[in-house]
């Protein structure tokens, strides 16, 4: 089992290059599911149903969410969308859901998004505490585990992978935008990579208009963010999944 899993869109130039990429990236690889992270495709916060469906549309087989989930409040009208997760820690009884299971080649595919809790301000749940419940309840359900882990803190994203090394079979990281030179297969055959990386405008600051960033570091005067135009980037990874223990077996980092 291959499995694409393809970096935080941002605005919809970064739908555009998914949407240029992803069937030369599926073919050249033969690529069996993809995953990619749409919380920021929304001008970089949040989703819309004509964006979702975009995503889709180019192939696309599960997207995942983080902090900007609610960013455009359109999204409560699609939330309930079996291919749309958001973070699984959010609080009890939030709307949505956190985790999916997909059938692919014979094989059943769980993918679960989570939010870490370091520098994130978000509410949330204990990742790891969830984590555990969620493994708990998908016991004998699923025979590929996928984990989206949205966080800012590096050693959150390593500890997860530690935490989880032979429970699921992949825990890759999203949210900073900055894909990671870091893939490795941990010792009890778990394929981690702490950031995935970014799909959307190169001559940036993490997805944003150049100047505008530099106003808000440099004067500290308030400034809107808005997504940088020109040239887009395609950052993901490759995870080759054994058939028969569901183990990683190969990572390939993909930047283009």
């Amino acid at each position: 089992m291959k499995v694409l899993a393809i970096g935080d869109l941002v605005g919809e130039c970064g739908l555009k290059k998914l949407s240029e990429e992803i069937g030369r990236i599926k073919k050249e690889n033969d690529i069996d599911f993809t995953i990619v992270n749409g919380e920021n495709v929304a001008e970089g916060m949040g989703i819309t149903k004509k964006l979702f469906d975009g995503i889709i549309n180019a192939g696309v087989d599960v997207v995942t969410m983080g902090n900007h989930t609610w960013g455009k409040k359109e999204i409560f009208s699609f939330i309930d969308n079996p291919k749309l997760i958001r973070p699984a820690n959010l609080p009890e009884g939030v709307c949505g859901k956190g985790f999916g299971i997909y059938e692919c080649k014979n094989k059943k595919i769980a993918v679960i998004n989570l939010l870490g809790r370091t520098d994130m301000g978000i509410l949330s749940e204990n990742p790891f505490v969830k984590a555990s419940k969620i493994l708990e309840e998908i016991k004998d359900k699923a025979d590929i585990v996928i984990l989206d882990f949205h966080a800012e803190a590096t050693a959150e994203k390593i500890a997860m992978g530690y935490y989880l090394d032979g429970k699921v079979s992949v825990v890759f990281g999203t949210h900073t935008h900055v894909q990671t030179a870091d893939e490795k297969i941990l010792s009890s055959g778990t394929g981690y990579i702490t950031d995935i990386g970014m799909t959307g405008p190169k001559e940036s600051v993490i997805g944003m208009d150049i100047e505008a960033s530099l106003k808000r570091f440099v004067t500290t005067l308030p400034e809107k963010y808005r997504v940088a135009e020109g040239k887009a980037m395609l950052n993901g990874v490759i995870f080759e999944i054994d058939d028969e223990n569901c183990k990683t077996k190969k990572i390939i980092r993909i930047n283009t």
